[in-house]
């Protein structure tokens, strides 16, 4: 029996266009675009752009100055669970914050750092009423679920969206050890 090459070769060729072609068309139409279209009904949202793998969720938000940040991550959560199932949600805001925001933000940095390193998370929302009694027309916000801490600093024309993961990473071995 002799085989020819030619045919096995196409045939292959076509067997996995078929395969990663209808993968693809799965993930497109029946994943990512019905969750985007979902993010992009929210009240506060731009702009939304997924990638949705196996094993993790990342959705990239382009956010309107005061939205909910909070309460956006909750609806994300409860309503994506239908397309993401169990996958890791990963959020990532686009940064369209002003120079003052920036700037404010930096002046709590450590006191926020400090603590989130001691698990003291009342001390954030005392660092942010701090930062708003000083600096008036700012609205500071931070709200917290079981992974994270969300704050939002706003001025009204501008804002500033921190996610602060709950668990701090592990550190390896020292660099220069």
């Amino acid at each position: 029996m002799k085989l020819r090459v030619g045919p096995i070769i196409a045939s292959v060729a076509v067997s996995a266009t078929l395969l990663f072609g209808g993968w693809f068309a799965y993930k497109q139409w029946a994943v990512e675009s019905p969750f985007e279209n979902k993010l992009n009904q929210y009240e506060g949202v731009k702009s939304v752009q997924t990638d949705i793998t196996q094993k993790q969720a990342l959705v990239k938000l382009n956010l309107e100055p005061g939205t909910d940040f909070g309460g956006l991550v909750r609806q994300i959560e409860n309503d994506g669970r239908k397309w993401i199932g169990s996958r890791e949600l990963k959020l990532e805001v686009e940064d369209n914050a002003s120079q003052e925001l920036n700037e404010l933000w930096e002046e709590a940095l450590f006191p926020v750092a400090q603590a989130m390193e001691n698990k003291e998370y009342t001390s954030i929302t005392a660092a942010l009423e701090k930062l708003q009694q000083k600096e008036s027309g700012l609205s500071a916000k931070a709200e917290m679920d079981d992974k994270n801490v969300y704050i939002t600093l706003s001025d009204g024309q501008a804002s500033k969206f921190i996610i602060l993961p709950r668990t701090p990473q592990n550190m390896g071995v020292w660099p220069n050890a």
